[in-house]
């Protein structure tokens, strides 16, 4: 592949190891070759590297999949899928989707990132609803303040909340930031 054709969102392997460029800015030298600085993220331990590619650099595109999966079950470290296509039972290791784990409940459906037929990585919706099963009570009144309490949830993520809300709520949350969205 030439990295000429390498654009921000593509899925690239590089020696063998497979990352999603987030950025990149391609050069030009006066009389040597072309070379892009890019900013990778490894789909396989979600570490983010910067990274000089040039020609001579082992860079093949990455053709993934995204499939719809249902969220089963958790058993010691392990989380269980089910593929809603074929109906397969799929499981992936808590280490490879740590910054997910905190959200995941039963019968959840989410979308599965596959590699060459193999489950590598989870998508979450940028917005989930959760109930809320401990928290301060809050008084009435207390919507004068604008402040925040910890509240904790029926997967036990624990997120700050506005004061008004009660156990029991449903609430809106962003996965991958913990960040309160509002009431559902």
């Amino acid at each position: 592949m030439n990295i000429a054709e390498i654009k921000p969102g593509m899925t690239i392997t590089l020696n063998k190891e497979l990352f999603q460029v987030i950025n990149c800015q391609h050069a030009k030298l006066g009389r040597g070759g072309s070379f892009v600085r890019s900013k990778i993220k490894s789909l396989i331990s979600g570490k983010i590297l910067e990274k000089t590619l040039r020609n001579s650099d082992d860079v093949e595109q990455a053709f993934i999949e995204k499939r719809k999966l249902q969220f089963l079950y958790k058993e010691n470290s392990t989380y269980h899928f089910m593929n809603l296509e074929d109906y397969e039972d799929l499981a992936i290791d808590k280490d490879k989707i740590p910054e997910l784990t905190d959200w995941l409940k039963e019968n959840m459906e989410l979308e599965g990132i596959f590699f060459e037929n193999r489950l590598i990585n989870l998508e979450m919706a940028s917005s989930i609803e959760l109930k809320v099963v401990e928290t301060e009570p809050g008084f009435k009144g207390d919507t004068v303040k604008q402040g925040t309490k910890p509240a904790k949830l029926e997967t036990g993520a624990i997120v700050n909340v506005p004061i008004f809300i009660n156990v029991d709520e449903l609430i809106k949350v962003n996965p991958y930031t913990s960040e309160y969205l509002g009431r559902s």
